[in-house]
């Protein structure tokens, strides 16, 4: 009997996977946006008995495939959404398998991989030593548990103890970015911080905090900074940031969910001096890294000091054994990390450097092409974040990018910036080709032709 079952299971994961295969041959010759007429066939009512597992199948590569964006394609620039690597997408096949809890008790093999990943992250990071960290759903649930961390750690020195909550606590001050991303005052607000007293710093035109303009600090004091603008990619002055934040014993915190990675390009980590000199940094592989969703990484100088506000304490989980609950607020979760070790392992460092590289190359291209096409790029490319305007009729932008959608050639959407209109192009898939990036400017062309036509 019990072959029996395993048997249906593995003819089941079987089929499941050659339809996967379907969908990735398609995906150069797909239109990127979705096919949205027939979702409603996803709620044909709850049977009363359970369906055939080819059936379901059936409704899901038909209808469901259809209506999904093509964000593992390479002509997908949308929102830093990164595609799979063939390692972290087979990875990712193998672990639905396996099945693990990510626990040292009933997942060894996947939290070796997962502190693998770590330690060689922190390495291409050029992070200090002692550096620790756990993977998270995403950018957002990395920051709150940092902020936590943080929160207690500089509570803790004031004398107030973990433990105790906020109520009495002393307060805190929070200094950010004025253009920090709305993912860290969510997180934040999770961590029982006000947003409404946050001591915002101005920027500079390229979107990073201007150090002129960054108020006293102090050892009560939270500083909030970004690797990587979400329009720009411009990245905060670490270097001075960190000197100033460590004479006066305040925390340093970096949002780095896409940009942390310039970090390991020769081309772009320059501009990341001093990154070293933060106490918590966040990054994200399902981004630039390109593994499957979902994938953060909180890492943190002060492991202890983790440990210290996210550990779970049940008296049923061995202390001696490793388990990533102890850094991060999930506890039951999949072995997502096992999914960056694949990533890291089929790059090495050659590789993702090269793969760094194409996404900065594909970028600056990106936005000489936009600017040949009378379109306005009010920033360097420091990474691979384009944000373009068209003088004189930047209402048009929103259209343009609705005409490139609907085309089905390429995707991404409209933004603003610094109180201009326009569009944002995120470089940030593995697959994407000079030839993709060809059609991304003439589909352009062709909805700026069709937008600014007369009537």
């Amino acid at each position: 009997m019990e072959n029996s079952l395993l048997g249906l299971q593995a003819e089941a994961f079987s089929n499941g996977a050659a339809r996967g295969v379907r969908y990735l041959k398609q995906l150069p010759d797909r239109r990127v946006g979705p096919n949205l007429s027939r979702l409603a066939e996803l709620d044909p009512g709850l049977p009363e008995q359970g369906a055939d597992v080819g059936d379901i199948l059936d409704l899901l590569e038909t209808v469901g495939g259809e209506g999904t964006v093509a964000t593992a394609a390479g002509r997908y620039f949308g929102y830093v959404i990164g595609g799979a690597l063939p390692a972290a997408s087979a990875a990712r096949a193998l672990l639905s398998a396996w099945d693990q809890v990510a626990d040292g008790l009933t997942g060894p093999s996947v939290i070796k991989m997962e502190e693998t990943a770590v330690s060689w992250i922190v390495r291409l990071l050029g992070l200090p030593e002692g550096t620790d960290g756990a993977f998270t759903t995403g950018a957002t649930m990395s920051n709150m548990a940092l902020l936590v961390t943080a929160r207690d750690t500089l509570l803790s020195r004031l004398g107030h103890e973990r433990g105790d909550g906020l109520i009495g606590a002393p307060g805190l001050r929070i200094v950010a970015s004025a253009e920090i991303h709305a993912t860290v005052l969510k997180s934040l607000r999770m961590a029982g911080l006000t947003t409404k007293s946050i001591e915002w710093v101005e920027v500079d035109d390229q979107g990073r905090m201007r150090i002129d303009k960054l108020p006293e600090l102090d050892d009560r004091t939270l500083v909030l900074c970004q690797a990587g603008n979400v329009c720009s990619g411009a990245f905060d002055p670490f270097d001075e940031l960190g000197d100033k934040c460590n004479a006066a014993g305040a925390w340093l915190h970096v949002d780095g969910a896409f940009g942390l990675w310039a970090r390991a390009c020769s081309d772009t980590a320059t501009a990341l001096k001093g990154l070293e000199k933060a106490d918590s940094w966040v990054v994200d592989s399902h981004k630039t890294l390109n593994t499957p969703y979902d994938s953060g990484l909180a890492l943190c100088r002060h492991p202890h000091e983790m440990q210290a506000s996210m550990a779970i304490g049940a008296t049923y989980l061995p202390a001696t054994v490793s388990n990533p609950a102890n850094r991060a607020p999930e506890f039951s979760r999949s072995a997502r990390g096992a999914e960056t070790w694949a990533a890291l392992l089929s790059l090495g460092r050659q590789g993702l450097e090269d793969m760094l590289s194409r996404f900065h190359g594909h970028a600056r291209r990106i936005s000489g092409d936009l600017t040949a096409l009378g379109f306005e790029v009010p920033h360097e490319v420091h990474f691979n974040q384009v944000f373009a305007t068209l003088p004189g009729a930047e209402d048009a932008c929103a259209r343009i990018a609705g005409h490139v959608q609907a085309s089905g050639e390429a995707w991404f959407g409209q933004a603003s910036w610094k109180g201009r209109q326009g569009f944002r192009i995120s470089v940030s898939n593995w697959s994407t080709r000079t030839e993709d990036v060809d059609r991304l400017i003439a589909a352009v062309a062709k909805a700026k032709a069709e937008v600014m036509a007369p009537a």
